[in-house]
């Protein structure tokens, strides 16, 4: 064998073992995966979730999110994840099924959102730190998202989907009000969607030690 073919063997051997590991072994083992029966409810496991949050995942691929969340609960005994409660088990291929683009993500500089949904099930808050991160948290690095929402004058009476509790800077004049827009309410949707706490038997929750 000449140099030449054993360099062409080489490299067809480098990508084609690539192609295996990291193209045809996961669609053969993950490509037909399909949620399943919850029999204590009769529903699907992960559950359905709203068109609203699907349009919000979009909004959320759209703001660069994934830079700096991640969406994937590390197991034990590798990290502190959950005892840190960013969930109760370990985040597994299933979970991400619902997804039409998945974002585990790999950096944390801001919290993991894997059961956000669960940990914050109040969406005057989450849209609160959406609009004026620094007003729910003071010390946080992450950018306001202010062009998601409107500020308006008020017409008659206040609308029930205005932010509640803006103060400081933050608050808008007197006579007007900040609501979201379309893009900010499927964006919520998404984040409420983001709950990992129902079971499933390829990721059992930790017993106590």
């Amino acid at each position: 064998m000449n140099k030449t073919t054993l360099l062409f063997t080489g490299i067809f051997l480098t990508f084609g073992s690539a192609w295996v590991g990291l193209v045809a072994y996961p669609v053969a083992n993950l490509g037909t995966m399909e949620p399943l029966l919850d029999e204590a409810t009769g529903g699907l496991l992960p559950p359905p979730v709203s068109g609203l949050a699907v349009a919000g995942q979009r909004v959320y691929a759209a703001n660069g999110c994934v830079e700096c969340h991640s969406q994937q609960v590390r197991p034990d005994p590798l990290t502190t994840d959950i005892a840190k409660e960013l969930g109760k088990r370990q985040t597994v291929a299933r979970d991400l099924l619902r997804q039409k683009t998945a974002f585990p993500g790999t950096l944390r500089i801001g919290q993991d959102l894997s059961n956000i949904g669960a940990r914050q099930a109040d969406t005057n808050a989450l849209h609160l730190h959406l609009y004026a991160p620094r007003s729910v948290t003071p010390w946080t690095n992450m950018p306001s998202y202010s062009y998601l929402y409107t500020v308006r004058k008020i017409q008659g009476q206040p609308s029930n989907e205005s932010l509640v509790g803006l103060a400081g800077p933050h608050a808008p004049k007197p006579g007007y009000e900040v609501v979201p827009t379309e893009d900010a309410k499927a964006l919520v949707a998404f984040m409420l969607s983001l709950n990992k706490s129902y079971p499933l038997p390829e990721s059992p929750e930790p017993t106590a030690k």
